[in-house]
């Protein structure tokens, strides 16, 4: 996202791309492609009963974020500054005034192209934070919510981090493609919501499983596949190879997150868990977004290392300080974009996307202290902001479901349907249809004696029901 603002050194105007317009279209439909897979990864987190609602909480911000990119969000992030807070340009606004090759300032791609990628981001921000908010919160609240955090808190961030004359952006912070705008952004105000709107019912003492591990893992897959659009197109093409260098490093430093984090898990729980495999590799994603356009490969290692350990660390903070984090966003996309947009000021070569040097490349502590302030501001703005529009929505319409519809499920209660039709499949004989009456149920092994399974949410309740009574009682 730097590059889009960063002038050529070539004498001449830049002329339109085909190749990298070509790149750029593509690199967007894989960051749209980002809030279906979080829509999985999310869903497959959750029990049975509150799938639809996981699922309906990401797919409905491509809906409300793309009208109001169109009419507002646009000339608001990426106009023409007023006051380094917040932009405008009439032209933006319904993006009826630009011109067909009309091109990005200082790109080869149009701004058209540029918008709706920029589009894909915005659509995902306020995606991530519906993890924080699982199984308790009204699906109209949550839909006002979306506007009403997009319109306050996202456009004018990524007019700060990106826009031209953004107060961040001019003192010089890096942010290649949304450590802070996106994940610290979406972090925070996770934590500022749910600090508001409370625990779910039975926090922390009910268990509240993953209920599908295959669709997590299939959403953190996607993701990952996602995330080369994602970070590697934020430079808008690949002229002089930095756009390269950032989608190695989104490999390097998600597998060696993935892997740290199944290390400490192993040393701390006793177990590799499959859900430890996919946020480790979200938890690299994360961090590697602001920083992988200023690093080495090595340099995409020590961050994606430190970040699944750090992350790892960070998702057992909710029971310590007793906030109900229901996925993990603030352990994950918080604490992986703090880690990542500081560590740029470690790790910083001064060879790739700019000359600003970090601490371990001679450059001293200044690029760390300038990275430091613009987590710090990101993080201070969208916590206190997404908490007052939390608590406006929470004295209003509300923002919680009845005790009794979270109990029974928050699916039927919003959205009268259900992910898995189980009465169906019990009259069928089970997911084969073979008859019978009855569905078959697997026999789970005990887990070895040396894993603490007290510790772990990602250990599936192997306890059946013994009565007719508790089995209607058990989370589906």
């Amino acid at each position: 996202m730097t590059a889009a603002l960063t002038p050529l050194a070539a004498a001449d105007p830049p002329a339109l791309s085909a190749a990298n317009t070509g790149f750029m279209l593509l690199c967007t439909a894989l960051v749209m492609l980002m809030t279906p897979a979080l829509a999985f990864f999310y869903g497959g987190m959750v029990r049975a009963k509150s799938t639809v609602n996981m699922l309906m909480m990401s797919f409905v911000s491509l809906g409300i974020v793309t009208v109001l990119w169109v009419l507002y969000g646009f000339s608001v992030a990426f106009g023409t500054d007023t006051a380094s807070l917040v932009g405008w340009s009439s032209d933006y606004a319904g993006l009826g005034g630009i011109g067909l090759t009309e091109l990005w300032h200082g790109s080869t791609v149009p701004v058209y192209v540029f918008a709706v990628f920029q589009l894909m981001f915005a659509v995902l921000t306020p995606a991530l934070i519906s993890g924080a908010l699982a199984d308790r919160v009204k699906f109209t609240a949550w839909a006002l919510f979306v506007a009403l955090w997009v319109t306050a808190v996202y456009f004018p961030v990524a007019h700060w981090v990106w826009g031209s004359g953004g107060w961040l952006y001019e003192l010089g912070v890096i942010d290649f493609a949304g450590g802070t705008a996106v994940h610290i952004n979406a972090g925070a105000a996770a934590l500022g919501v749910i600090l508001v709107i409370g625990k779910r019912t039975g926090f922390p003492h009910r268990p509240a499983r993953p209920h599908n591990l295959p669709l997590v893992m299939l959403g953190a897959g996607l993701l990952w596949f996602g995330w080369f659009g994602f970070n590697a197109g934020s430079w808008l093409g690949n002229d002089d190879g930095v756009g390269a260098v950032m989608f190695l490093n989104t490999q390097v430093a998600t597998a060696a997150a993935m892997l740290a984090w199944l290390g400490y898990e192993k040393l701390r729980h006793g177990a590799f868990t499959s859900l430890g495999a996919a946020s480790g590799a979200v938890a690299g994603l994360v961090a590697i977004t602001p920083s992988g356009g200023s690093c080495s490969p090595l340099g995409a290692l020590a961050i994606g290392a430190t970040a699944g350990v750090l992350c790892a660390m960070a998702v057992g903070l909710k029971h310590r300080f007793g906030y109900d984090d229901s996925l993990d966003v603030v352990g994950v996309h918080l604490v992986g974009g703090v880690a990542g947009s500081l560590l740029v000021g470690l790790f910083a070569t001064g060879g790739v996307q700019s000359d600003a040097r970090g601490l371990l490349y001679g450059g001293g502590l200044g690029l760390l202290g300038i990275q430091a302030l613009g987590v710090f501001a990101v993080l201070g703005y969208s916590l206190l902001v997404s908490a007052l529009l939390a608590l406006a929505l929470h004295r209003t319409i509300g923002m919680r479901v009845a005790e009794d519809a979270e109990i029974t499920g928050i699916d039927r209660a919003e959205h009268a349907e259900a992910a898995y039709d189980l009465a169906e499949a019990d009259r069928d004989g089970g997911a084969g249809g073979t008859g019978g009456g009855h569905p078959v149920r697997p026999v789970l092994a005990p887990a070895p004696a040396n894993v603490d399974t007290t510790a772990l949410d990602t250990t599936l309740d192997t306890t059946a029901p013994a009565t007719a009574e508790k089995k209607e009682k058990v989370d589906a």
